[in-house]
């Protein structure tokens, strides 16, 4: 489906933001990548969609197939007919316009035809905002406002969908919702998922592998069962001591980067 091999960005061409990064994504999957704040998680997303021209970004190394095919020289509308969609962290709705012309601007790419049973099955996924259809979409909650972001990419038809912290500055009862909509978007849909997310924990309780970043490259990668029972991801991502099962203090966590073995 997706395979990633040391791939190399830059922005500006002078700072570094991946190095020499290799992940692979297989059908039917949901693949977590996780990490902390600028391990380059965003830039991996930016640069299969060939977004990263925004922010100066450049890949100057490595390659990112698709079914076999190489993305280099296409452009983000010609990768969303390729069957890859992305939800961007932060969700950016077009927010003066209704919910139902934000799902109608994500369905540009399919047969007209095609478009009113899109719309039938966002709704069916995400109940909640069925009702809010002729809203304007700035005025909904944080959550509302995702499920329509998630929304919108679904009606591209993406066999990959891209997904950037969808649990951000969300309240628990709504995360739960989501994370339930994603895993039935890959168990009755088939959708292949790459989930970037920062709380551990959450992502690997509904993949089927994960990877783990730092300072934009691939430290640690495996099966959900094996990083949660790592010591290492314990302490440094699941804010567990080692073998403890008790919260680790800011102040006992601080100097972690110097005590990760996989950064020697």
């Amino acid at each position: 489906m997706l395979t990633i091999t040391n791939l190399q960005v830059y922005y500006d061409r002078a700072v570094e933001a991946l190095r020499d990064a290799s992940l692979e994504v297989r059908p039917g999957q949901i693949v977590a990548l996780l990490g902390s704040n600028g391990a380059g998680k965003s830039t991996v997303l930016k640069s299969v969609c060939g977004v990263l021209y925004p922010e100066d970004g450049e890949i100057l190394g490595g390659t990112i197939t698709h079914d076999g095919i190489s993305l280099t020289g296409f452009a983000p509308h010609e990768i969303v007919r390729r069957g890859i969609a992305q939800v961007p962290e932060g969700r950016r709705l077009f927010d003066k316009l209704t919910v139902e012309e934000n799902l109608l601007m994500g369905g540009y790419s399919r047969p007209a035809g095609e478009v009113s049973a899109g719309l039938d099955q966002v709704f069916a996924l995400f109940p909640a905002v069925k009702q809010h259809r002729t809203r304007v979409s700035g005025y909904l909650s944080g959550g509302q406002q995702q499920m329509v972001a998630i929304g919108r990419a679904l009606m591209a038809r993406p066999r990959l969908l891209l997904l950037d912290e969808p649990s951000l500055g969300l309240a628990p009862q709504i995360i739960a919702e989501i994370f339930e909509a994603i895993r039935r978007l890959r168990d009755e849909q088939g959708v292949t998922v790459l989930l970037v997310e920062q709380n551990a924990q959450l992502a690997l309780s509904v993949a089927n592998y994960g990877y783990i970043m730092e300072r934009g490259r691939v430290v640690l990668d495996g099966e959900p069962a094996k990083l949660l029972s790592n010591e290492d991801v314990k302490e440094f991502y699941l804010g567990m001591g080692a073998g403890s099962g008790q919260r680790r203090s800011m102040r006992e966590v601080k100097h972690y980067k110097r005590r990760k073995r996989w950064l020697s």
